[in-house]
């Protein structure tokens, strides 16, 4: 069984604040099950947009994990507030949570896959 998307959320905060990150709720979607983009800031101002990954992606040993793929990497503030939008008009029940997690690479508190 899938945890629901808040309680998700509500975890991934937690994980940033313990490392000691940042971290806001920017769009609350659907409580149970909304997609996830997840907006990392570092400090020197660069952008990384993470969003669900292709389904093909996920192990069949772990189904309850959420997996992420990296959408964006730059500093570009509106090319990553167009995806966003562009994603919204497709899934209007989307979540969108900004982190800057200082030291702790967002590799140590997403998992990440390359597709």
């Amino acid at each position: 069984m899938r945890v629901t998307t808040d309680l998700w959320v509500s975890a991934l905060l937690r994980r940033v604040f313990a490392a000691g990150g940042f971290a806001a709720v920017v769009r609350r979607g659907a409580s149970e099950a909304g997609a996830v983009f997840v907006l990392s800031r570092n400090r020197l101002g660069e952008v990384a947009l993470f969003g669900p990954a292709p389904q093909t992606t996920y192990d069949s040993a772990r189904p309850d994990e959420r997996h992420f793929s990296e959408l964006y990497s730059g500093d570009d503030d509106a090319a990553v507030e167009a995806r966003l939008d562009k994603e919204k008009r497709f899934d209007p029940d989307i979540w969108v949570v900004e982190i800057e997690a200082g030291q702790t690479p967002p590799e140590e508190l997403l998992a990440i896959t390359t597709p």
